[in-house]
């Protein structure tokens, strides 16, 4: 995370999701960063996010450096939503909606006791849809899971996990993959996400008249200018920006701006820490948006810092309200939560040891 702190004593927090992958790297840049923005107007927003790009653009306009830009921004409008004594989405226009409908984003499972629990906790929550994570062989149990899932009445979407991927995954396998799931049940995949590799945006479009799911993605995008020209090529059905990513809060906003003009939706990638997820929640309101993900893992910082302002009932997310993005850094969390240097994504395709197919009959 990073601490904006203003002349008057209020502090901002941000974050960017690269401080998952690497956090030493995250360090660096904001400590790089830092000394262009001292004694500069922190409500000027978008000109201290120029600053920022000038000093990383030429040799990181599209990577690390802008989800460190991101996690200034989001930092900065923070702060001077407390300032003003409003919540970030007041102060991004206003959320025309009470609540937004969520999704519940897990299915990384081993058994089949596992997906039965997730689904139980969405039927708590009241969550009719859930996204898994599966790849092209997992045929078997995508299947098991749409099934079972419908006993409880919930759709599911897939994660085909090709975010990372190099080369991309050819459109042929994801067709493949579809077609031998509708083979052996009659109950439908909702939407597909990231099921080629990033490179390929044609791919994404290719599919698109090839498979019945929605085809989405757009999580790894890190400036709204990619994201809003593949928007106006209708790469995707529906796209997924993430503030801690893209350049923060107002670049996910110029997303909904054109997507809106394409009639596109968007819904915001949510599976950061606690400010990155509050910080999307917000834009989600200003946007309007329909639909927003729920991370499922058991997650106490997220609880800790964000508190009643992450409400959920009947399946849908409400509308924050305290100032700022609502989140709360204290220094008992800061000692209950210690940084751990081992804790990050590995992003290698680890084998998780799932069973093998023939284990979801």
């Amino acid at each position: 995370m990073v601490e904006v702190a203003l002349d008057n004593g209020v502090i901002g927090l941000g974050e960017g999701y690269l401080a998952v992958f690497a956090p030493r790297v995250f360090e660096t840049i904001v400590e790089l960063c830092t000394p262009y923005l001292l004694s500069k107007d922190a409500f000027e927003i978008d000109d201290r996010v120029c600053d920022l790009c000038s000093v990383c653009d030429y040799w990181s306009l599209q990577g690390a450096a802008r989800h460190v830009t991101s996690a200034f921004e989001i930092a900065m409008v923070d702060a001077k939503a407390k300032t003003l004594g409003v919540a970030a989405h007041e102060l991004l226009g206003g959320a025309p909606d009470e609540s937004i409908r969520m999704y519940g984003s897990g299915g990384c499972c081993e058994t089949k006791a596992h997906f039965r629990q997730e689904l139980f906790m969405l039927d708590a929550m009241g969550i009719d849809l859930y996204k898994i994570r599966a790849v092209k062989q997992d045929i078997l149990r995508t299947t098991w899971i749409l099934e079972e899932a419908f006993k409880h009445g919930i759709e599911v979407g897939v994660d085909m996990c090709q975010n990372l991927a190099q080369p991309p995954q050819p459109v042929k396998d994801v067709v493949d993959y579809v077609e031998s799931v509708y083979r052996l049940t009659d109950k439908r995949i909702v939407f597909l996400e990231e099921a080629i590799g990033p490179a390929s945006p044609q791919g994404f479009k290719a599919l698109r008249g090839r498979v019945a799911p929605q085809v989405c993605g757009g999580e790894i995008i890190t400036t709204s200018t990619e994201m809003i020209e593949r928007i106006e090529n209708d790469i995707y059905d529906f796209v997924q920006p993430d503030a801690s990513v893209i350049g923060g809060i107002g670049a996910v906003m110029k997303i909904f701006d054109a997507a809106a003009d394409k009639d596109t939706e968007v819904v915001v990638h949510a599976w950061g820490g606690p400010v990155a997820l509050m910080a999307n929640y917000h834009a989600a309101f200003a946007g309007n948006g329909k639909l927003v993900e729920y991370p499922m893992l058991a997650f106490p910082l997220r609880e800790a810092m964000v508190g009643d302002q992450m409400r959920i009932e009947g399946g849908r997310l409400y509308r924050p309200t305290a100032p700022g993005i609502g989140v709360t850094l204290t220094s008992r969390i800061e000692s209950q939560f210690p940084f751990d240097p081992t804790a990050v994504y590995n992003c290698q395709g680890i084998d998780y040891g799932s069973p093998p197919d023939e284990a979801w009959q």
